[in-house]
Parts: C-alpha cells; structure tokens; sequence
C-alpha cells in the first residue's frame, strides 16, 4: 500500500465564501414591567425598542420578535402569557 498525504482544504475567501449560506441565529427579546404606574410605561417602551434594535443590528442575527408582558408580577408564570407564548414558540423551533 503506498503513502497516503491527506491535505486539509483551504478556507474559501471572496466570492466563494459569499455562496455558502451562514446560519443566523433565531433570537427574541422578553420584557416586561411589573407595575402599570406611569414610570413603568416608559420603561416598558423603552425596553421594547431598545431590545428589538439590538438585535436587528447584530448580521449573525435574525430578529422573530419581541414578547412583552405590563403590569405582571414575576412571582408566577401563569399569568404572564407572553412569556409562556415564547417558551412555547422556542419548543416549537
């Protein structure tokens, strides 16, 4: 049997590498506030915003959306019905 030489190939460069299709993560953002007194409503906003352009300016990133729950406590998950959505919706793929 003769010598074998296993030689690795290179990285692709240019418009080689441009065909190949990168996988972008899937990725939400949850927020919520858990009071409805006027402070909160801001920060609720601001949460919303600030979360959706995070993640809609990263390229390795594919926005599905935002979940938001207002004015609802954190101690259970029962009454938060847009956080259960998006467990749901991650089992789901």
């Amino acid at each position: 049997m003769k010598n074998m030489t296993v030689i690795p190939p290179k990285p692709q460069k240019g418009n080689a590498a441009a065909k190949e299709e990168v996988k972008r993560l899937r990725v939400a953002a949850y927020c919520r506030v858990s009071t409805d007194n006027e402070e909160q409503a801001s920060s609720y906003e601001a949460q919303i915003q600030h979360y959706e352009e995070f993640i809609k300016t990263n390229p390795e990133w594919e926005f599905v959306g935002v979940y938001a729950d207002e004015g609802i406590s954190a101690t259970n998950t029962k009454k938060s019905e847009q956080f259960n959505t998006m467990i749901e919706d991650c089992q789901a793929g």
